[in-house]
């Protein structure tokens, strides 16, 4: 019984640091524009599976797709069905490896620099003496890109992405609870 005690004290230190991500505002102050820098923006930063990526704009200005590396190097935008366009576009990390983003209005990929590539580590380990569960892995590098609105987060629901993890870790307590008790 003071084992599961102790694993119970380590599981609510631990937890909520393995289910929550970091926040980045793509191109922090300057947002998703046209000629800005996005390879300087992402050097140094570490993105790890379960962070945001935070697209602001003004809508109707630009747009984002989530593109291939070919797809990149040459500003192929995908049908228009797919992009991203509400101003304040979030992007869940769902995955480990290389990501890609353009935007798709005129020329402001090709011409404005106006695309964003960035590797995805795996998230933080926990210490070896917490025997936390990680968090389900996402489906969505795996979803055709029909499929791909799911993960992505707007203004209208950003509210319910954002309470995720408060949630499961409040369940990961009441299991813990029952087990202890």
């Amino acid at each position: 019984m003071a084992a599961a005690k102790h694993v119970f004290i380590i599981l609510a230190v631990i937890f909520p640091i393995i289910v929550s991500g970091k926040d980045f505002i793509v191109g922090d102050e300057m947002g998703w524009t046209i000629n800005f820098d996005y390879q300087a923006w992402a050097q140094g930063k570490d993105f790890r599976v379960g962070d945001k990526l935070i697209f602001q704009y003004p809508a109707g200005a630009h747009n984002v797709f989530k593109v291939n590396g070919t797809a990149f190097q040459n500003c192929t935008k995908p049908p228009l069905k797919e992009a991203l366009t509400s101003g304040n576009d979030t992007i869940v990390l769902a995955t480990p490896g290389r990501k890609w983003y353009i935007c798709g209005v005129g020329q402001h990929c090709a011409v404005g620099g106006q695309k964003l590539v960035i590797t995805v580590d795996n998230p933080v380990a926990a210490p070896p003496t917490a025997a936390a569960p990680s968090p389900a892995p996402h489906s969505f590098d795996r979803m055709s890109p029909s499929q791909q609105a799911l993960p992505y987060e707007n203004s209208a629901n950003q509210i319910i992405g954002n309470m995720a993890a408060p949630i499961m870790w409040m369940m990961m307590m009441m299991i813990m609870m029952i087990l202890v008790a």
